[in-house]
């Protein structure tokens, strides 16, 4: 019975071999750890928010709610596009209509700008959704004893590399 290697002897943990050949294996193993994030995080947020009463939404539909009901305020589409750092303003427009039509935002105007605001029922929604949080995921994070300052500080890492990623996406456009 062969014996398998010690986990320091396996190297990286990634998807695509030949990415992590280069100058820097751990990038394309945050790049895979980042993918399985994202895709778990997609399926939460989708579930999360059925379990809160509003099914059929994408998990942009999900951001986009959450992010209007930041604050309170009446939120533009450009500045939408900025917080969440989409590019594709007809993604965030259509996702506003959709909300827009599910009575979850409603349109207004800033001068001669569109904007959109959230509705009770969005309201609702959001705070349905804050409370199957803490219940299901905060609740099952905490318990892993994670220092809650580490994961701040792996935050702020993953902030800076999007604009590694960004910087390096500009290049690329540019070859």
């Amino acid at each position: 019975m062969s014996q398998s290697p010690p986990p320091d002897t396996l190297g990286p943990i990634v998807s695509s071999g030949h990415l992590a050949s280069g100058a820097l294996p751990a990038l394309s193993e945050f790049e895979f750890a980042m993918n399985m994030t994202v895709h778990a995080f997609q399926r939460w947020m989708i579930r999360c928010m059925a379990a809160a009463g509003v099914s059929d939404l994408s998990p942009l539909d999900v951001l986009v709610l959450h992010n209007v009901n930041h604050r309170g305020k009446p939120k533009r589409l450009s500045d939408v596009c900025l917080v969440l750092n989409i590019e594709d303003t007809h993604l965030v427009n259509y996702s506003m209509k959709k909300l827009e039509r599910l009575k979850l935002l409603k349109g207004g105007r800033r001068g001669k700008e569109k904007t959109v605001e959230v509705t009770p029922a969005g309201e609702e929604a959001c705070r349905r959704y804050a409370q199957i949080r803490e219940q299901l995921l905060v609740r099952s994070v905490r318990a892993t004893g994670i220092d809650p300052v580490q994961l701040s500080e792996i935050a702020a890492v993953m902030r800076s590399l999007s604009g590694q990623y960004d910087q390096a996406a500009r290049a690329a456009a540019s070859l």
